[in-house]
């Protein structure tokens, strides 16, 4: 990899961990009401969205690493347009967290590091396998947005809208995955990925 390769990715990490997301698209529920949350909800809801925060954090080095190891370059750019959608959700759930008066979490540089190391395994493991890793992974942020939504509370629907459009977004992008040749991953392998991903989450709920 050129230096100059190497100084644009440090400066995309950087940018992701420190610097306010751009946006590309609206962000959903905007033009609704604000709710008005008791504060066990709004501790609650800023709670969720920063780990929802940090899971962008996450998607976005998992792109990143994946995009420079994989070998298609009609992978590569199917990878970079998805990792385009996941920027607007991560500026989505930044603008939503400091709404609700809450923070990033403080482990939001681990988690990078450790995202962007496992998305370049996956992209050297070969092209097919990075489409499993990648289908996969949207399988079980699919899972886990569904689970926050049954516990959000229903008169917050600016954050409900939120969610929503990034769990239909994820689910885009597990098809996609899915139509470019992803392989099925190992069952352990799966079971190894949810628990990475409880241990992170489960940090930045409280960190």
């Amino acid at each position: 990899m050129s230096v100059d390769r190497l100084i644009i990715e440090f400066d995309r990490a950087l940018r992701t961990v420190f610097a306010a997301a751009p946006l590309s698209r609206p962000v959903p529920g905007a033009d609704l009401p604000e709710a008005e949350l008791s504060d066990p909800e709004r501790l609650q809801a800023a709670a969720l969205m920063r780990v929802n925060h940090c899971g962008e954090v996450c998607a976005q080095a998992l792109y990143q690493g994946q995009a420079l190891t994989c070998r298609q370059p009609a992978l590569k750019e199917a990878l970079q347009k998805a990792a385009q959608e996941e920027t607007d959700h991560l500026a989505w759930t930044e603008r939503r967290l400091s709404e609700l008066g809450g923070r990033k979490s403080l482990l939001d540089p681990l988690c990078y590091v450790g995202s962007l190391s496992f998305g370049a395994l996956a992209g050297a493991a070969g092209d097919s396998w990075n489409l499993g890793f990648l289908a996969e992974t949207e399988r079980q942020v699919e899972a886990h947005l569904d689970g926050h939504l049954a516990r959000w509370p229903e008169t917050d629907r600016r954050s409900r809208a939120i969610i929503e459009q990034m769990r239909a977004d994820e689910v885009g992008h597990a098809h996609m995955a899915v139509a470019l040749g992803a392989r099925e991953l190992p069952a352990p392998v799966k079971g190894a990925m949810r628990l990475v991903a409880r241990l992170m989450t489960g940090g930045a709920r409280y960190v």
